[in-house]
Order: C-alpha cells, then sequence, then structure tokens
C-alpha cells in the first residue's frame, strides 16, 4: 500500500487510501462553500504568520503573498464567482495540484484560491523544495491551531518520492488536476488517468521577457528610473530568474543611440541595487552563466556578451527575434533595440507569457495586446510585477476554474 508524508496537517506517513476517504468525508458543520467563511478566516489568520517581520525579512515573496492574502482581497476572489440569478456557484470537489519545485511559493496561491472556493486540496510538494516552502508549512501548521476542523479535514500538502502508484490514486479520485511545471512534467502526469467527468488545469512551459521605452527611460525622473532598477531586480533576481514569468529578455524600443544611453543608465542603477542588496552569486552559477552566454555566441545568436562581476551579465542579440527563452542563469539578461512595439509583436509566440513594461502609455499598450491577438502573451504588467501573482493567470480565471455551475431556471 503506498503511503505519502503529511507536511500540512504535519503528521507521519499515511496510506493514499486513507488520505482520500478522509479529505472526502463531510466536515462538521457541513460542507465547505464558495468563499467559506472558515476558509477565509484561516487564510486571514495565515497571512498574518506570513507578514510577521521576522519572516518577510527573510523571505520578501512571502510578504506578497501576505498582502494577496488579506481579507479584502479574499473577498474580491470570492465575488467574481458569487451566485447570479439563475446560476449558482459550487466547488468542484477534490483537487489535486502538482506545482513545481522551481517556485516556493506557487502552490499556496494554487491552493488557497482552490480551497476559498470551497474545495477539499491534496498538494504534492516535492521533496527537493526548501527555504520559504518551508516557512510556507511551518505558518500553516501553526495557523492550524486555531482553525476550525473542517481545515485539518479538507486541506492536505504531502510528499512523496516517484512513485506512480501515489500519483494515479490522486488522479483518479480528483475532480480537477493542476499541473505546473515544464511541458515534460504536464507530460508525465498526464499518463494518469483521470476520471471521465475530470479535467485538467495546466501551466507548462512559458517564458517572459521585459519591454522599455528608451525614449520614456531617459526622460523619467531619478526616482522613476531608481525605481525601475528595483523593479527588474525583482522580476528577476527572486526565484533565480528561474519562474515563468521571470524575464528571460530587455527589449530596448527606440532608436540604437536612445537604447545604448538608456540601457547604460539602467544598468549602473541595477548595479547600485545589487551591491546594496547583498547578492551574490555562487561560482557553480556563475560558470553555468559564462557557458550559457557563450554558447549563445557560438550559435551565432550574440554578438557581445559582459560580466560585470558574478551577479550581472548581458548578451547582445544578433537578432531580436532570437529570444533565448531557456533559462540561462540568474542575473543574464539578453537585450535587443526595436524600433517599435509592433516590430517585437513578429517574435512573440504562444509559449510567451508576460512582459513587463516601462515608459509606455495605456493606449499604446493596448494596442500592443491587440496586435497579439491572444496568439502570444497572457499578461502586460509594470516593470517590478512581473512575479506579482494574480486570480487571472495564463489566461485563466482561477475562481471560475475551480468552481462549476448550476443552472436553476423556472418558467
Amino acid at each position: 500500500m503506498s503511503k505519502v508524508l503529511e507536511r500540512f496537517p504535519a503528521g507521519g506517513a499515511v496510506a493514499v487510501e486513507d488520505l482520500l476517504a478522509a479529505v472526502r468525508q463531510t466536515p462538521h458543520e457541513g460542507p465547505l462553500r464558495v468563499g467559506d467563511e472558515r476558509v477565509t478566516d484561516f487564510l486571514v489568520a495565515f497571512a498574518r504568520q506570513l507578514l510577521k517581520p521576522a519572516v518577510a525579512r527573510r523571505y520578501p515573496e512571502l510578504g506578497s503573498l501576505g498582502f494577496f492574502l488579506r481579507r479584502g482581497e479574499l473577498a474580491k476572489a470570492a465575488a467574481r464567482v458569487a451566485d447570479q440569478r439563475g446560476q449558482l456557484r459550487f466547488p468542484r470537489g477534490l483537487v489535486f495540484h502538482v506545482p513545481p519545485a522551481n517556485v516556493d511559493t506557487i502552490f499556496v496561491y494554487s491552493w488557497a484560491l482552490s480551497a476559498l472556493a470551497g474545495n477539499a486540496n491534496v498538494v504534492r510538494i516535492s521533496s527537493r523544495s526548501a527555504g520559504a516552502a518551508t516557512a510556507v508549512l511551518e505558518a500553516l501548521n501553526e495557523t492550524l491551531d486555531g482553525a476550525h476542523p473542517a481545515l485539518r479535514q479538507t486541506q492536505r500538502m504531502v510528499t512523496y518520492g516517484r512513485d506512480d502508484a501515489v500519483t494515479a490514486a490522486l488522479s483518479a479520485a480528483a475532480d480537477l488536476r493542476v499541473i505546473w511545471g515544464g511541458d515534460t512534467s504536464v507530460r508525465e502526469i498526464r499518463r494518469h488517468p483521470l476520471a471521465p467527468h475530470a479535467r485538467d488545469l495546466t501551466f507548462p512551459d512559458r517564458s517572459s521577457f521585459t519591454v522599455i521605452s528608451a525614449n520614456g527611460w531617459l526622460a523619467a525622473s531619478e526616482a522613476a528610473r531608481d525605481a525601475g532598477a528595483r523593479g527588474l531586480y525583482n522580476d528577476a533576481y527572486w526565484f533565480d530568474q528561474a519562474a515563468c514569468s521571470s524575464p528571460r529578455a530587455v527589449y530596448w524600443v527606440g532608436t540604437p543611440e536612445q537604447a545604448a544611453a538608456a540601457r547604460t543608465d539602467l544598468l549602473a542603477r541595477l548595479r547600485a541595487v545589487l551591491d546594496a542588496a547583498g547578492v551574490e552569486v555562487d561560482a557553480a552559477m556563475a560558470v553555468e552563466k559564462r557557458v550559457a552566454a557563450y554558447g549563445l555566441a557560438l550559435e551565432g545568436d550574440a554578438t557581445g556578451i559582459a560580466f560585470d562581476g558574478n551577479e550581472l551579465a548581458t548578451v547582445d542579440l544578433a537578432d531580436p527575434g532570437a529570444i533565448p527563452r531557456r533559462w540561462l542563469g540568474v542575473g543574464t539578461f539578453p537585450q535587443a533595440v526595436v524600433p517599435s512595439l509592433d516590430a517585437l509583436a513578429a517574435v512573440v509566440v504562444r509559449r510567451d507569457q508576460t512582459v513587463a513594461h516601462f515608459g509606455f502609455t495605456a493606449a499604446e499598450l493596448t494596442a500592443f495586446a491587440h496586435r497579439l491577438a491572444g496568439r502570444g502573451v497572457d499578461r502586460i504588467v509594470p516593470l517590478g510585477d512581473a512575479l506579482s501573482f494574480s486570480g487571472v493567470w495564463d489566461g485563466y480565471d482561477l475562481m471560475h476554474e475551480f468552481t462549476r455551475i448550476t443552472t436553476v431556471l423556472e418558467r
């Protein structure tokens, strides 16, 4: 009988069949509902744990998560799936989440919204997860002491090794399976069939980039440019530039002369941010970055490479359309100049997810989105907000995905 290790609620090894039997039971005081106060109260208390200074200082990304789980934000999320005349919203049932190991907190956003939608949840936590993920699990378990018993019964986070029998059992029991990670991970998990009524919600390999108006940068105030440099730092250096929304390239829109001046200014400010933050890149990562950068040159995709210590590398792309959409190492920024956003639209492909921008008007960004016409890019956000999670992700409204509609009609 295959077993899993319960991480939340913290416990020992448990048979997967016993775990499923437990979460399927109807909670005390009735089943969870969409926007259930028992869940909301727990998430708000959990957010307070994350916003404690000692936690937020050590893991700044958990501060962002804490703000996402404030009562007002949760109320807005639940309101998006409120009952309407003739349409009632209900939880989907049991949701099985398979998050990536390289982004420590993504599983919390996915789980929290699903729980807010009233679902029972089983979340697989990678055995490789550490740091922020460990802090999250500790905070969850501390919050559980004062929570309604329904939370302990319906919500599970577990770790197990490469055990196809466990994945198969959890998949077969799920009403919705949420798979985060690369294309290979999605294909691997999809080998395990779902029940006929169930469905997958997948988040496969994605890539993202930053686009900056050279003229807009040069015309911006000192404070705005300092904020832009901090924003690029947050977008790129959190999660070691490995998140799907982390920028894999920087595009400058303008003339080559404008772009050169703006780039020099941005890199100087970014260097100051790195020094102030005390960022250090270890020798192994530094070697990996150099191998990746020089590999681009050998392939003919780069015309220039510059390293500013181990923390910062820039690569001049030979062709603006040749974005290296693979990960090149933290602090590596391929760069290119294009004359307009329209020219940039031509290089976008379906796997491109987030565009972080600086120096453009709302009208320019809206026109850019219309030019793309949905064939790529799901998020266009200000520089510094690339990693800010939203209830709409990869084009999916998650609260809608985590609920189902029952229609009630009368003559």
